[in-house]
């Protein structure tokens, strides 16, 4: 298979770079979803989205709208021409990416230094999270219903923290441990002080941050009880390669798929079918909670904008669900010729080939994948090929080997059709990810033909 840089004109060029680098500027400003919401909302403001409860009267075509769960999820839809109860077009993808949490009681002095205990978040391998710079990102929310927003080591001239790691003079007996055990997750403390408060005789490191923070923030110890503070790598996304043809960064999977998904819906402006993007929350840890997938939120959603078209029974949600076609927008494997041994190369996904459709994910033996419909991918492939939509397929990973989950499971449970299309990735779940240029704006023109076109 040719890669599209192989086939894209001088112009089709520039497209990618400016697409890329509107992308990499919006990921270094994303890294938690609340901060994905927030810029997306923007975003869209600018496109003329309007939120759901300030539109008033009936829906009609051309409408375009949004509604905000709990700040960590963010619907949009684009009004079609045809009735709901035909069916949407959905793109749905997830904005939380592994990282580690502090937890509720985190701040403690041992030895003159002050650290922050953590709770990781999602599949990670724990090693690959010290000696790194890390930046602190979320919120403290106080007794009183303020909020303040955090966000520490992102500036050029702001302080960085990070987990140390054992120097390898000393590190013989660590070096003999397995991987999963050479970092141990109540090993990811974050080093963030070492000067004493003067005239404390009790930890008076600790007392010397808190103090910091009661000055910035007007936080005070207990305040830590009701926050939701990530500790993520600190810096910007960059470009990747000498010939620049990739990005690194924190959160590829799956803000890369977010934002292209985004992106897509944006460019909609009066479709045929009822346009729809769907961002989530919590799919690294099973998609649960408030603002996960398995919410009943989305489906409230739709009710709304049913009765908005006069539709009120449950008939009419269950005829627009059963109708509905969605692409599971999330990343795959890209192929690594360093670790050849872990995949099927036939059913491998490579950079510069695409968007990569998965008829399932799962575990060994499909174990709770979606396994897509042959006649739903046959009609998805037909939309492609007319567009000139360069596409690819892959499994995750060979078989007995790994495997993986995505939100698509979930939304079949509607009965509506879905099969997973993504971006491949390099270094998926480390700090810093990969993803080729190329397949991310194959991935945006993928979902802009989706929406118009199925």
């Amino acid at each position: 298979m040719k890669t599209v840089w192989e086939k894209y004109s001088p112009t089709e060029l520039k497209e990618v770079e400016k697409f890329c680098k509107n992308y990499r500027e919006f990921l270094t400003l994303t890294k938690t979803e609340r901060e994905f919401v927030r810029e997306a909302v923007k975003l869209a403001e600018k496109e003329g989205f309007v939120e759901l409860g300030k539109k008033k009267g009936k829906l009609k075509a051309g409408d375009r709208i949004y509604t905000v769960n709990r700040e960590k999820n963010l619907c949009l839809f684009v009004i079609g021409e045809e009735p709901l109860t035909n069916g949407l077009n959905i793109l749905g993808a997830h904005i939380d990416s592994p990282r580690l949490d502090l937890k509720q009681k985190p701040l403690y002095e041992k030895d003159g230094l002050a650290l922050l205990d953590t709770h990781y978040y999602g599949g990670i391998k724990k090693y690959q999270w010290v000696a790194r710079p890390m930046a602190l990102h979320g919120v403290v929310c106080k007794k009183d219903g303020s909020v303040v927003n955090i966000e520490i080591g992102e500036k050029e001239d702001d302080p960085v923290v990070g987990i140390s790691d054992l120097l390898i003079h000393l590190a013989s007996d660590q070096m003999k441990k397995t991987a999963d055990v050479v970092v141990t997750g109540e090993a990811l403390n974050v080093l963030v002080g070492s000067i004493p408060s003067k005239n404390e005789k009790e930890e008076p490191v600790k007392k010397a941050i808190l103090k910091l923070l009661e000055k910035k923030y007007k936080m005070k110890e207990e305040d830590f009880l009701s926050a939701e503070i990530e500790v993520v790598p600190a810096g910007k996304a960059r470009d990747y390669g000498l010939d620049s043809s990739m990005i690194l960064g924190y959160g590829h999977d799956d803000r890369v798929c977010a934002y292209t998904s985004l992106r897509a819906i944006l460019a909609m402006n009066k479709p045929k079918r009822t346009s729809c993007c769907i961002l989530v929350d919590k799919e690294e840890i099973g998609s649960v909670g408030a603002t996960g997938m398995h919410s009943k939120w989305f489906e409230m959603m739709v009710t709304k904008l049913l009765e908005r078209q006069g539709e009120t029974s449950l008939v009419a949600l269950n005829d627009t669900f059963s109708n509905s076609m969605m692409l599971s927008s999330d990343v795959s494997n890209a192929f690594d010729p360093n670790y050849p041994e872990v995949c099927d190369p036939k059913n491998s996904a490579y950079f510069g080939c695409g968007i990569v459709f998965n008829k399932f994910t799962g575990a060994r033996g499909k174990s709770g994948s979606n396994d897509a419909n042959p006649e739903y991918f046959a009609k998805i492939r037909n939309v492609m090929e007319k567009e000139k939509v360069q596409f690819q397929t892959c499994e995750l990973g060979a078989v007995d080997v790994g495997g993986g989950g995505t939100i698509a499971y979930i939304l079949a449970q509607l009965n509506m059709e879905v099969i997973d299309a993504g971006i491949a990735v390099q270094n998926m779940h480390a700090p810093y990810e990969v993803v080729s240029k190329g397949d991310v704006y194959e991935g945006y023109r993928a979902y802009k033909a989706f929406l118009k076109k199925m």
